[in-house]
């Protein structure tokens, strides 16, 4: 438990950046290998959007993603009623794997053209898992993105120790409003009350998708690329497959060769994107409501890494920058904001344009 002095000018003149400032400090401290690899940093100071504000950081070998914000709900509880644990998002009517079909189409008269009708789904599956986990391979050995203003040359990826985390609050309405206008689908990973449901420890899998760097004149149409790629994407078990290899590298060949395979991964991709599903509902931890929550990540060699939670009714997008490959990482946070203002108000005359007809 940690309760740090910072400069009280500075906290006074601004004290977002304070927070900022701190933050971004931390990853140039080492942490304590003789203690449990965790810290708790409290600043105990008002910002424009809390009281005050409480740093947790965790080594990523304590668990990934899903089990850490598991662990960390399960230690909270509903502000409503303090006796029960945080509500979280009703599950999905689907009850199968994602990459199986909603609903199945009549099967055609014949028993030929049934059997094809049948199995048709199943040969794209294992096609489709086949080119992905080749692409993987690839990519941990020679295949690389271009270079971009969002990626280092090939020779100057590293480890920089100098990233800035700054985040922002979207309407969880609007999210959802443009996800029924260009029907997507939302599926919710975690539930209260299910934690045998959840692998504890690190269990992560990858899902390579490519984005296109192309100025429409339509908002939607990066929408409608992106649920394109993801239809794709759910016909295949490569997240499967890229977490079994990754295993089973480190079983066999032991940690390096797992480190070595999320590395050159890591530096040979772009960016790397992550989402996790919080409550429906504000909670408190110890009596102490939580305003929001905001997980990020440093250590990878990557310029741009992006993660959103929900929680509430907002979806929280953090950014985690290189500086020097990003300095003007607040523009980009705000390119956001006003991105998806215009992907929503592309969304709305849809919508509207729909009910008319």
């Amino acid at each position: 438990m940690i309760v740090p002095t910072l400069d009280p000018a500075a906290v006074e003149a601004d004290p977002d950046r304070a927070v900022e400032d701190y933050v971004a400090s931390l990853q140039a401290l080492p942490m304590d290998c003789s203690r449990p690899l965790w810290e708790f940093h409290f600043l105990d100071f008002p910002t424009s959007e809390a009281t005050s504000t409480v740093v947790f950081r965790v080594h990523h070998s304590l668990g990934d993603g899903m089990s850490l914000i598991t662990l960390l709900l399960a230690s909270a509880r509903s502000a409503a009623d303090p006796t029960r644990l945080p509500a979280m998002p009703e599950q999905p009517a689907r009850t199968g794997a994602i990459y199986e079909p909603r609903h199945r189409q009549p099967l055609p008269s014949g028993a030929l053209a049934a059997f094809v009708a049948w199995v048709w789904p199943y040969l794209a599956l294992a096609w489709n898992t086949v080119v992905d986990v080749i692409f993987f391979a690839a990519t941990i050995v020679f295949l690389r993105d271009p270079n971009t203003l969002f990626r280092r040359g090939d020779s100057q990826v590293t480890l920089n120790p100098r990233r800035r985390f700054v985040h922002r609050s979207f309407s969880l309405d609007d999210v959802k409003f443009i996800k029924n206008a260009m029907n997507c689908t939302y599926v919710n990973m975690i539930e209260s009350g299910k934690s045998n449901d959840v692998a504890w420890g690190n269990q992560i899998g990858y899902i390579l998708l490519p984005f296109h760097l192309a100025v429409h004149d339509d908002p939607l149409a990066y929408v409608r690329m992106a649920k394109k790629t993801l239809d794709r994407k759910k016909s295949s078990l490569e997240v499967i497959f890229t977490c079994m290899i990754s295993e089973l590298f480190v079983k066999m060949f032991g940690l390096k060769a797992g480190a070595f395979i999320i590395g050159r991964m890591l530096t040979n991709t772009t960016t790397t994107l992550s989402n996790m599903v919080g409550p429906t509902e504000q909670v408190e931890f110890y009596g102490h409501p939580f305003v929001f929550i905001a997980p990020t990540v440093y250590g990878i060699p990557q310029a741009l890494i992006v993660h959103y939670q929900s929680y509430n009714s907002t979806i929280k997008v953090i950014l985690s920058v290189d500086e020097e490959i990003i300095p003007n990482y607040t523009q980009l946070l705000d390119d956001f904001v006003e991105s998806f203002g215009h992907i929503k108000d592309a969304a709305s005359r849809l919508s509207t344009h729909v009910k008319k007809g």
